[in-house]
C-alpha cells in the first residue's frame, strides 16, 4: 500500500530550561521536516465546563527511521503543520515490511 506523503510537517521536541526563579518554562524546538500524509481517526465528544468539547484523533504516515534516529518520532514529540499541532500519543509501523510509520496523534486546539 503506497502513502501520499504530500504535507510537510515539523517533527519537534520539548526543551525544558530553569526560568531562573526555581521554576521551568518549555519550548519546542524543530528536529527536521518530514513528508506525511494525514489521515481522520476517530473523534469523539464530551461534556466541557461551558460546552461540549470536541476530540479529534489522527493517523498521521511517513517513512520508517530506524529506532534512535532522530527522523523516528515517539510519543513525547508533536507533529506541526503551520499553525496546527498534533501531539504524538504512539508510534508502530504501518505495514508489513516496516517501510512506513504511524503516529496516533491528536491535534491541540489553541484555547
Amino acid at each position: 500500500m503506497g502513502y501520499a506523503l504530500n504535507r510537510p510537517m515539523v517533527l519537534e521536541e520539548a526543551v525544558t530550561t530553569p526560568d531562573g526563579a526555581g521554576g521551568y518554562s518549555q519550548s519546542w524546538s524543530g528536529l527536521g521536516t518530514l513528508w506525511c500524509e494525514l489521515r481522520a481517526g476517530s473523534a469523539s465528544e464530551r461534556r466541557g465546563l461551558i460546552a461540549p468539547e470536541g476530540r479529534m484523533l489522527f493517523r498521521i504516515y511517513l517513512r520508517a527511521a530506524p529506532q534512535g534516529s532522530p527522523q523516528r518520532p515517539r510519543p513525547d514529540q508533536r507533529l506541526r503543520e503551520g499553525a496546527r499541532v498534533f501531539t504524538i500519543l504512539a508510534v508502530s509501523e504501518a505495514d508489513a515490511s516496516g517501510a512506513y510509520l504511524v503516529c496516533h496523534a491528536r491535534e491541540e486546539v489553541p484555547a
